[in-house]
């Protein structure tokens, strides 16, 4: 859900956040550099969102054909690149937006807020960062520029002492119902503990628990969840109570979450390694 029908003109990348470059091949995940990697990964997720996915631009985005609101300002950008494709703004082939605490404006919350009550979340001690917009190019949806994003972040983490992510991850559609079988997995196998269960907003809350778990076949709905979604359960995370329905983005949302020092000692050793470049 977009707070924004203007494109921010300010985009002024924080060269305190960068981490070393991690290559693999032609691939190489790092942050964006400059207002035109910037402009790129908004390029990028135009295309995935709104002419593959159907999204709904507004304001300006249509004639721009660019997905921008007004976080991607305070945001680091992360960048995969694909040197096969050229250089710079030209190899951008997968990006994700990552958004720590120390970087929200006094006055401002985090886009998660716009749909989930996140006080627990802002409760947690320490750094915490929210991830959203995450896209891979068509022709590189594969498992090494997935790993290059996981690796991406996997460095961050580390660089900036994250405690806990999250961030909104999307299943595809807007019927409930034609999700239950996603939704109700959800809620049965992984609703968060207690004390990080955020809640969706009052006038949002799309109920999740909409069929038995007796009902659900767990590996077979666990193997059909979107790519993203898996991944952040892999990693030990959580989802909170209640979905919500996006319009614009043509996308019913769970909201994801996890602490870091839940990730089970093979992928954080896995991550790690990738980061360090060992």
């Amino acid at each position: 859900m977009s707070d924004t029908t203007e494109r921010p003109t300010s985009f002024t990348p924080d060269p305190a956040a960068a981490f070393p470059a991690i290559t693999s091949g032609n691939l190489e995940v790092r942050l964006a550099r400059d207002a035109e990697e910037i402009d790129a990964s908004q390029a990028l997720r135009y295309r995935v969102f709104y002419e593959e996915r159907a999204a709904k631009p507004i304001g300006e985005m249509g004639t721009l054909k660019r997905d921008f609101d007004a976080f991607d300002p305070i945001a680091d950008h992360l960048l995969v690149l694909d040197h096969g494709k050229g250089e710079g703004a030209k190899a951008v082939v997968g990006t994700y937006r990552l958004i720590r605490r120390s970087r929200i404006p006094a006055g401002r919350q985090f886009y998660t807020a716009g749909e989930y009550d996140i006080s627990k979340i802002l409760a947690f001690p320490g750094e915490i960062m929210e991830l959203g917009r995450s896209c891979v190019d068509l022709d590189h949806r594969n498992r090494p520029t997935m790993q290059m994003l996981w690796s991406g972040i996997a460095a961050y983490v580390f660089k900036h002492e994250i405690t806990l992510m999250f961030g909104c991850a999307s299943l595809p559609g807007t019927d409930p119902d034609a999700l239950a079988k996603d939704l109700s997995y959800l809620y049965h196998a992984h609703l968060a503990p207690e004390s990080l269960r955020v809640r969706a907003l009052d006038d949002l809350h799309v109920e999740m628990n909409r069929m038995p778990a007796d009902r659900i076949d767990a590996k077979r709905a666990l193997a059909g969840l979107p790519p993203l979604v898996k991944g952040y359960l892999r990693l030990g995370g959580f989802v909170g109570d209640g979905a919500v329905v996006d319009p614009q983005f043509n996308t019913t949302d769970v909201c994801v979450i996890v602490q870091t020092s839940a990730v089970t000692d093979k992928y954080y050793k896995h991550y790690e390694r990738e980061a360090r470049g060992g």
